[in-house]
Order: C-alpha cells, then structure tokens, then sequence
C-alpha cells in the first residue's frame, strides 16, 4: 500500500500530543518497552480499512489497545499510514478509552488507513487463597464503575433481581460469585444475534429472556454486580490467537475481523480487578462440541477457570459506554468494539466489514 507522507508525518505529531498527558502509552507508542518477559506473549493487531463509495468528508474511529496493565497487558506500540488528511490519537473524556481518529478530504476517492498495534499479554488466575491486598480503589474510579449507563441500569429489576442473587452472602467474593454462577446457569449464548449484541440489560430480565451473547451476557454480570454495590466493568477487546488449552470455541487467529469479545472484571477489596467471563462458558457449551451441558467435565474446567482467570489468547481496548464518537454526526455508541466510519452518506454498518470495508488480523510476534 502506498503511504501518503503527510499521513504518516501527523502520526508523530499525534503521538508526541499524546505523551503530554499519557506517557505510558506514548512511550510505548514509539517503541519503548522490553517485553515479552517469563510468562509473556507479544501479538501484532493489524486493522486495514477502505471505505467503499465515499462521499464527501470521510471520517474513521478505530478503537486501539490501551489498556497498560503491569501485571497482564502492556502496550508495545500503535502506529498507522493511509491517505487521511488528518489522524491522531484521541481520548474519550470518561474512561480514557483510546482511538484513532482519521479524516479524509471530499476529494478522497478511497479512503484507506491501516493501524498496526503490538500488545504484550500474560494470562491472568486469581489465586483466592492468597489475599493479593490492593492499593483501594479510589473514589472517582469507585464511583464510576458502580454507576448506571444508558443500557445498564443499577435500580428496578436489576436490583430487586441481585439483591435476591446474593440474599445471605457474607462477603464480597461470595457475591461475585454468586452472580457469576447465576448467570452461567441461567442464560444463554445465541448465535443468531449480531455481533456481540448490545448489551440491554433491563430488557433482558424484564422479557425473561436471558440469551445473548458475551456483551449481553457480560454486561448482565456488569450491571448485576454493580446493583448491590460491587465496582465492577465491561473489558471491551479482541481475540487474537487460538486457546492454548484446547478449547475450539474460545480463540481465533490470523483473520479475525469478527472475533470481538468483552468481557468483565469486578473489584473485591481482596484482591483487586478480578477477571470473570460467565459469556465464554455459555460460549463453551453451545460451540465446543455437540450436546454440551453444563455437568460436562470440559465446561466445569471452563467455569472453574473463568471465574478469576483469562487466557490472554485477547487483546483489551477498553472499559468505555456511551460513547460519542469526536466529529461524528451519528449517534451515541454503546461501546467502542468494531471500527466506526461516516461520510456523507451517514455512518456505516460495522458489523458488516465485507461491505464497509475493514479486515482486522492478528499473528503472535514473540512466545515466552
């Protein structure tokens, strides 16, 4: 692909914008870092985007890895090329969820812009015996990841149906996981719905039905958690490699412009973040194999390890909801999962990439 040069010159004004209020990920940005150490595996996340038949301005938003974690995630580097005009990295205003925001002129017959992203991963296990005792989780973070969003709401039929959840739990761990046993018993994974679905989770209880898929059946976690007060938040991210543990249903490589995947963490004062996926098991007994249940010693193992674990065959993007997309003149996101693009002819359909066009592939770099 042909690299416009003043496309690819804005990516450094971009990043060097960036590294004045969030040097972890400049410096990463720019190649900084050592990883893969012991325990770490480095993938590269590569989104090609061409919008077919555009018309006038030409805007794309595509969501970047960015979440930097110590402990299971570190972000190796972002850059781009393409023919935009204009790029750069923005930052939602309420979770800081990262994004590339690129604009093509009216006289831009084929938009193109092609992001690569290199992200360091480590599996995650929880280890309940062994307090890890965290730093407190601050009041602002506390406060907002136990606060409703348009599709999560924390009162009505969400609390009355938590509260009755928990009823007799004496702790806090007791409660997570009695909420993620709840859902892993009592909802469903279905493969008719779009994408990753939308994740409305009055609806779902109030029409008693409880299928989905994993931003539905996550967010349910979400909103359940968050009800009876459990800080808790959606992980929005991708799937990058096949499980190394021998689960079909739970990895994807090489082309995976449609292996989106959220997935959940709830915060216990014990402990810190805690990784939960309840969605991955009811992905499990559907896709694994024929004739699935739940008493299935392959989903027992699954459920066992999703609750305080995540193979890291993933990449994270972000935790963000309602989200308005910089410039756009469409409306308000659920969340940031798929690439986003508009042009005069309004915003295109992201979860149709053949005819968008976007192509998301993945190939692990390094293996520790």
């Amino acid at each position: 692909m042909k690299t416009d040069r003043r496309a690819f010159f804005c990516t450094g004004a971009a990043f060097a914008a960036l590294a004045l209020t969030t040097p972890r990920l400049a410096a990463a940005a720019m190649g900084a870092g050592s990883l893969p150490r012991q325990g770490w595996r480095s993938f590269e996340l590569r989104t090609r985007v061409e919008v077919l038949k555009a018309d006038g301005v030409t805007q794309v938003w595509l969501p970047v890895p960015a979440i930097d974690d110590a402990a299971w995630t570190r972000v190796l580097g972002n850059t781009w090329e393409g023919n935009a005009a204009q790029a750069q990295l923005v930052s939602e205003p309420v979770y800081g969820a990262k994004m590339l925001h690129a604009q093509c002129s009216a006289g831009t017959q084929a938009p193109v812009i092609e992001l690569v992203s290199q992200v360091a991963t480590r599996d995650r296990a929880i280890d309940f015996a062994a307090g890890a005792k965290p730093a407190s989780l601050d009041a602002i973070e506390r406060a907002l990841y136990t606060r409703a969003t348009r599709l999560i709401p924390t009162d009505g039929i969400v609390r009355e149906t938590a509260l009755g959840i928990v009823k007799g739990a004496s702790t806090d761990l007791d409660k997570a996981r009695r909420i993620y046993d709840w859902i892993c018993d009592n909802t469903f994974r279905d493969p008719k719905v779009l994408g990753c679905g939308i994740g409305d989770i009055r609806s779902m209880l109030v029409t008693r039905n409880l299928s989905g898929k994993c931003a539905d059946l996550n967010a349910l976690y979400v909103g359940l958690a968050r009800a009876v007060g459990l800080p808790a938040r959606d992980v929005y991210g991708i799937r990058v490699a096949d499980s190394r543990f021998g689960y079909k249903s739970l990895g994807k490589s090489g082309d995976v412009s449609k292996a989106q995947h959220c997935r959940a963490e709830v915060w216990l004062a014990d402990f810190g973040w805690v990784p939960v996926d309840p969605a991955d098991v009811r992905k499990v007994v559907l896709e694994e194999k024929p004739g699935l249940t739940m008493n299935d010693p392959l989903v027992v193992e699954a459920r066992k390890k999703l609750f305080g674990g995540w193979e890291m065959n993933w990449l994270a993007f972000n935790f963000a909801h309602d989200i308005n997309l910089p410039g756009a003149r469409g409306s308000e996101l659920p969340f940031l999962m798929y690439p986003q693009a508009e042009s005069a002819g309004g915003r295109r359909d992201s979860l149709d990439p053949a005819n968008f066009s976007y192509r998301i592939t993945a190939k692990e770099i390094t293996a520790a």
